[in-house]
C-alpha cells in the first residue's frame, strides 16, 4: 500500500463504501485508500486470510485517517450471496455511498481449448457480478441521495491482447453496462463510470506474468516511463467517488501510462 501521497477528499469521510475483490491487489489498495480518507469500507472477497489481514492492518490503532475496513467473505459469482451481503451492509447503515465492482480473474487461457463452462466462469467473475451488485446497491445509493458506482474494466481488449479471450470479452462489455446503468440510475443522482487500469503491478501480476519480456513490452508501449501501481488506480477511484466528480457519469477513465 502507498499512503500519504493521495489528495484529500473531505466528501469521502464517513462514506459507506463497498469494494468487491477488496482483499488484495487493486481492490485491496482501493479499500485501504478509501479508509485513509475516513470512509467505512466493506471489502468482499473469497480470500479470507488476505481480507482479514488487510482489515487488521488498516484498523490498527483505531483506523487510518478515521476510516475502517470490515472484511466479509463473499464469492461474487454466487449472486444470491453477493446481493445478501450488500443488502446486509445497506440495511445496517441505511445507505451505501459508493460501490466499486472490482473483483476479476485474468488467468490466461488458450482459445482452442476453452470450454463452455470455462467461458461462463469468465463471464460470471468478470462481468455478471457488476450488474447484480449494482442492482442490489441501487436502493441504498438512492437512499443516500445519490452516489457512485465504479466498474473496473481493462485496457486488454483495446490493446490487442489475445491470451485470455473470455476475460477480454467480459471486460469489453463493461462499457455497455456502464452506459446503460448511468442512464437508468442518473435520475437518482447515481453516477456510473468505468475505470480501466493498464498493466498494474499487483503481487499476483509480478508473481505470475511480469518478467523481463513484460518489462520490455511495458517500456515500449506506454507513453510514460515506469509502471502502473495499484495506488495509481485507487487514487482515480477516490476522485470518482468524491463530490468533486459530481457531474462525471457514463464515462471511461483510463490509468495505463498512455498505452492505448
Amino acid at each position: 500500500m502507498t499512503s500519504g501521497t493521495a489528495a484529500n477528499y473531505p466528501s469521502l469521510a464517513g462514506q459507506i463504501v463497498v469494494v468487491t475483490g477488496g482483499a488484495s491487489g487493486i481492490g485491496g489498495e482501493m479499500a485501504a485508500q478509501f479508509a485513509s480518507q475516513g470512509a467505512r469500507v466493506f471489502a468482499l472477497d473469497i480470500d479470507i486470510a488476505a481480507g482479514q489481514a488487510l482489515a487488521a492492518q488498516c484498523n490498527a490503532a483505531g483506523g487510518t485517517g478515521g476510516g475502517t475496513i470490515a472484511f466479509r467473505s463473499c464469492d461474487v459469482t454466487d449472486c444470491a450471496a453477493l446481493q445478501a451481503a450488500i443488502l446486509a451492509i445497506g440495511s445496517e447503515h441505511g445507505r451505501i455511498d459508493t460501490l466499486v465492482n472490482n473483483a476479476a480473474n485474468d488467468t490466461r487461457h488458450d482459445w482452442r481449448t476453452l470450454t463452455p463452462d470455462a467461458w461462463d466462469a469468465c463471464m460470471n467473475v468478470n462481468l455478471r457480478h457488476h450488474f447484480f451488485a449494482s442492482q442490489a446497491a441501487h436502493p441504498f445509493l438512492k437512499a443516500a441521495g445519490g452516489g457512485s458506482i465504479i466498474c473496473l474494466g481493462s485496457i486488454s481488449w483495446l490493446n490487442g491482447t489475445t491470451g485470455m479471450v473470455g476475460y477480454t470479452t467480459a471486460k469489453s462489455a463493461i462499457h455497455g453496462l456502464v452506459r446503460t446503468l448511468a442512464r437508468l440510475f442518473g435520475p437518482d443522482s447515481i453516477r456510473v463510470n468505468a475505470l480501466l487500469p493498464g498493466w498494474t503491478m499487483t503481487e499476483r501480476q509480478r508473481k505470475l506474468w511480469v518478467d523481463a519480456a513484460a518489462d520490455a513490452e511495458i517500456a515500449a508501449k506506454q507513453a510514460l516511463p515506469g509502471k502502473v501501481e495499484p495506488a495509481d488506480v485507487a487514487r482515480l477511484a477516490l476522485f470518482l467517488a468524491a463530490a468533486d466528480a459530481r457531474m462525471c457519469t457514463q464515462q471511461v477513465f483510463v490509468v495505463d501510462g498512455g498505452w492505448i
